[in-house]
């Protein structure tokens, strides 16, 4: 398959399924978006093993694929050259300063999603948000690139994936729920009076989610700085992504018992007024 191909029905995806992602990445150059997308979609794969109805031994199994999918692509290698996501990703590796291994720290966090970790302190519900999104972050910085010291950048790009993953637990509470999972410390659950599948009761679990929410919003504060550190385009792509899941987090802070019945999100128009502020230079 030709890189173009690939590329092109990585952006498929990416508009398919990434609802937020997209709003921020259109704003890039051709080159960084495809790279992007391209990302995202072996992100999504991942995603979609551990979402997935397979039973956990098949979905481990499909993880150690990925796992060896990934080194492979380390290696400089394809394992199978007819997969677009697998020849977009070897195409944008030899463009861009990708580091592959932050793909394996996706994997891992979806293998404790499989195997139902539970998280009994803030530092554990933090490091599973630095393997699914900081990683994610730091993967970005290997396309968008940055200024100064790469160690300060890659540190800010975790503070940021922790407020962007923080954010999708408390509003994916309900669903996160129906399978089973809770990602919110145990120590603050028990602490706030909630019960431990988080189904109530309300008056509590409000005040938990609002506590959860403040939190967030730190992350949010210490983690933008990395604006500072990227090209224009490149700005505007991450405040674009940021600047909606902070809307989305004043949403949650504003009604914060309503997450546990529902899941709660943005307007298209909304999300495309914050990529168009993005785009003109402003703070999320």
């Amino acid at each position: 398959m030709r890189a173009a191909d690939a590329y092109r029905q990585c952006e498929d995806i990416t508009r398919a399924e990434a609802r937020n992602f997209s709003y921020g990445i259109r704003l890039l150059p051709k080159a960084k978006r495809q790279a992007m997308s391209a990302l995202y979609a072996m992100a999504r794969r991942i995603d979609d093993v551990g979402d997935g109805p397979l039973p956990r031994d098949e979905k481990l199994a499909r993880l150690a694929g990925l796992r060896a999918d990934i080194d492979a692509l380390a290696a400089g290698e394809v394992n199978d050259r007819d997969d677009p996501v697998l020849v977009g990703l070897h195409h944008a590796v030899r463009r861009f300063p990708i580091p592959t291994a932050a793909l394996n720290e996706i994997v891992a966090g979806c293998e404790q999603d499989v195997v139902g970790r539970q998280y009994a302190t803030i530092a554990e519900t933090e490091e599973y948000c630095r393997l699914v999104a900081g990683s994610v972050g730091r993967l970005s910085l290997g396309v968008f690139g940055a200024k100064g010291d790469p160690e300060e950048a890659a540190g800010l790009a975790d503070v940021l994936g922790v407020a962007l993953q923080l954010t999708n637990i408390l509003r994916d509470i309900a669903e996160d729920r129906g399978m089973g999972r809770t990602y919110l410390p145990t120590a603050d659950i028990e602490r706030f009076g909630c019960a431990p599948d988080l189904t109530g009761p309300s008056e509590q679990m409000g005040r938990l989610v609002a506590f959860e929410a403040e939190r967030a919003q730190r992350y949010f504060g210490e983690g933008l700085r990395l604006l500072d550190l990227l090209d224009r385009r490149s700005r505007a792509c991450t405040g674009a992504m940021a600047g909606i899941y902070r809307r989305l987090l004043a949403r949650i802070s504003e009604s914060p018992a309503a997450v546990i019945e529902r899941r709660l999100s943005l307007p298209a128009s909304e999300k495309a007024w914050v990529a168009l502020r993005s785009l003109a230079g402003a703070t999320p």
